[in-house]
Formats: C-alpha cells, structure tokens, sequence
C-alpha cells in the first residue's frame, strides 16, 4: 500500500513560503541548538519525503515542529502537522532532547483532546520512557533555553510570573480537595498550554525573569502531571513528569528537578518497577538537587529513596535512608522558607512513607505502628490521605491475622473518606487490597 500524502505539513510550508532547501538548512540548525547531531545529513530531499507521506523518526518531529513555529511565528505542534501519535501509532513518552516547548504543547493537545488523551491513557506504562538521560543533556539544557529564539513579541514581567506561581497554588488547592479527576484537571492543561507556553515563547528582560517564569512553568506541569497520576493516568503522568523536568533544567533549579524525578521514582515504586524506580530516586538524590533543597524536601526525596531501596531489596540501606529522612525532617525549622509544593509533607506524611517503607522490607509490625503514628498526626485538611493511611493499616493487620481490627480499621476509612475523585481514595487497600499513592501534591 502505497503512502498517504502529509498534507498537514505540506500546508504548513507552504505557509511558511520557504524553498525546501532553507527550510531544511534552517531544520539543521536548530537541531543542532538540541544537540540532535543524527540529523545533521537533513537536506531538501528528506523534506521532500516527509511530505509525500515517510514518517520522520526519532527526535525529526519535535525538531521540525519547532523550526516551523520559529518560522511563523506561532507554536505549531506535531498534530498540527499531522505528526503526532493520535493516528495509530503507539503513543512514546517524549524525547528528553526534542524541544521541550513544543512537546509541552503538543501534550497539552493530546492532554485535552479525548479520542487523543484515550490513546495515550490506553497505552503501555513504558519503563523505557523513564531511563534518564546523559550528563551532557543536563548541562546543555539550561543553555538550550537561552539561545531559543522568542516567538512571541511579549516581554515576559515578574508580574507574569507571579501569575503563574499563583494560578499554581488554586489548581493545587483544588487537586487537594477534589482530586486528580476533578473538573479543575482540564482548566490546568488549558491554562500551561495556553498562556504558560505564550509565556515562555515570549522575550525575557533578563535572565533571572527566563529562569523564574521557566520553575513556575515546571511546577505546574509537575502538577499536571501529579493530578495525572492521582487518577490513574501512568503514561500521561510519565509524560508531564518528562516535560517537568526538562522545565526545571531549563531553570537551573535543581531541587525541583529532583522533587519531579522523585515523583516518578514514586510510580514506578507504585506500578512495580524497582529497578527503574531505584534509578530515578538516585537521580533525585545527587548533590545539586538533595543539598541545594530545604530540610522538609530533602527528606521529602530520602524517603521515596528508601522505599525505592526497599522495593530493590536492600533493607540496610533502606532503613539508613529512613534515618537520614527523619533527621531531614527535624532540621525543617519553621523559619525556613520552603516552597509550596512540599508544605503537605509533615511527621503524618514521612511516617505514612516509613511504614510503606517497613511493610515492603517485611517488617509488618514496624509497618503497622508507623502507620498509627501517622493517622494520630495527620492535620484535618488531608482526609483523603487520611483515608489511603487508614487503608494500609488494614491491609498490614489482615497480614498478621488481626482480622477484626482490620475491619474496624477500614470502616474508619469508609466513614471518613471523601468522595471519591482520586486514584488515592479509590485504590488505597480497603477489602480490595489494592496500591495507591500517599497525596503528595505540591500544597
């Protein structure tokens, strides 16, 4: 069968009313700002092809979309010609070398659109999507940033930043209440694909505005990737996690690099992948992101490291890791500024941790009076991970025979949990004995 013509990216060069050869030169010099040196052979005929129908592999897409909306002075994203995954292929996590600007786009597109978004969620939980990249990449992302060419004419303001940074805090607080599947989730895809996306394609006074507008855009798609996986969505929230932490590179701000790979550490903890969970926490964990975080995020990061270590096996340095996030969380003195997105982690959360922590070494009583500790200390506003804790309790006392507390432990969770609008509440281990995440979301 013969190929079908790519009339979507036909019109956009069209648009563009470049010769295929400057618009290939052009293609060559922007991968070549995105370290893609595979493409650098990429000439007219291979424009040519992509037209008639032949698919660009690897990181051509990212890199074409990026050049034709450098070109017209818009974001144009691979649906927009006729590249993106929504037409059959299997979705594939984004590439940590494509253009984070356009893949942002694109996943908000895919994010918001249902028949699209059904792919994607439909889609395999890809452990291959969750390998980090070489050193090189993390140097050079900052640097990529700053040589991206504006497509917008908007000078971006602290003012606009402080927008953002707002708009991140309601989209949290209303995660907190309603849950990954509330009605807020679409407003939040809308609102970073939209006017976040302007805001970074836009021109910056300084560098320091570039950097402040590019953490607060990283902390939102870290939410959009939270509330992703708060229902049940892995392969979405493996792809905003990506994206996030790109943002966050891009920022040179380590500690929120490491607060999204911990987060991704947490799944794949969650959905049985301790290899791969075991490599994230780690990455989490390196100097520039653990000691450049305040006290309450580092032990934030030791503790998913340990329930990593424990997932892998390695019960000394599991329970050395627990330690080390206790003591963390001690030094996390009040008149310490912390940001935002770690002011849920407290006494209730690290015991909830160390007890999931403890049950996977099998230390099911240790596990069982961790979890009490928890439910003792949580602060009213966290119901719904007041629920998921209640839950796991009962699923360590039914392990060790007490049958009868664990009923009466779980209707306590019953009595006392919200409506269910989050993979939290859902498949914390009431009678079904299923997993789910502690909330960690950023407020």
């Amino acid at each position: 069968m013969g190929r079908t013509r790519n009339v979507r990216l036909e019109a956009a060069i069209q648009e563009l009313g470049l010769p295929q050869a400057r618009l290939a030169a052009r293609f060559r010099s922007v991968a070549e700002e995105n370290g893609a040196s595979e493409l650098a052979t990429t000439n007219q005929s291979s424009i040519t092809r992509w037209i008639s129908g032949t698919r660009p592999s690897g990181r051509a897409p990212a890199i074409l979309a990026a050049t034709l909306s450098r070109g017209l002075g818009r974001t144009v994203t691979l649906a927009d010609i006729g590249l993106d995954a929504g037409g059959g292929d299997d979705p594939r996590p984004p590439q940590w070398s494509a253009d984070t600007l356009t893949t942002l786009v694109d996943l908000g597109g895919t994010d918001l659109d249902m028949d699209r978004r059904r792919v994607l969620v439909n889609s395999a939980y890809s452990v291959a999507g969750l390998a980090l990249p070489s050193e090189t990449w993390w140097k050079e992302a900052a640097e990529r940033a700053r040589t991206r060419t504006p497509v917008s004419v908007h000078t971006v303001t602290p003012q606009d930043v402080e927008s953002v940074k707002e708009m991140t805090v309601f989209f949290s607080r209303r995660d907190q209440q309603r849950g990954g599947r509330g009605a807020g989730r679409a407003a939040l895809v809308a609102y970073l694909r939209t006017e976040v996306a302007a805001y970074l394609d836009g021109r910056f006074p300084s560098e320091e505005v570039r950097r402040a507008m590019t953490s607060a855009a990283g902390e939102l798609a870290y939410l959009a990737g939270w509330t992703a996986f708060d229902a049940g969505e892995h392969p979405v929230a493996v792809a905003w996690f990506t994206v996030a932490t790109q943002l966050a590179e891009e920022a040179q701000d380590a500690p929120l690099a490491g607060h999204v790979l911990r987060a991704m550490a947490h799944q794949a903890v969650d959905l049985h992948h301790p290899r791969h969970a075991l490599e994230l926490a780690e990455g989490s964990m390196i100097e520039r992101r653990y000691k450049l975080a305040t006290p309450r995020e580092r032990a934030l990061l030791g503790v998913v490291h340990a329930r990593a270590l424990a997932a892998s096996g390695q019960k000394k340095e599991a329970l050395a890791a627990l330690t080390r996030a206790g003591t963390d969380l001690a030094a996390a003195d009040p008149g310490i500024e912390e940001p935002a997105r770690v002011a849920f982690f407290g006494e209730a959360s690290l015991a909830h941790e160390s007890a999931c922590t403890l049950r996977d070494l099998g230390d099911l009583k240790g596990a069982e009076a961790a979890f009490r500790h928890s439910v003792r200390t949580r602060a009213l506003p966290y119901a719904r991970t007041h629920a998921v804790t209640l839950g796991y309790l009962g699923d360590v006392q039914v392990r060790q025979g007490y049958l009868d507390a664990a009923c009466t432990t779980w209707n306590q969770a019953r009595c006392g949990a919200p409506s269910p609008r989050s993979r939290a509440v859902e498949a914390a281990p009431l009678p079904t004995l299923t997993s789910g995440p502690e909330k960690s979301s950023p407020t």
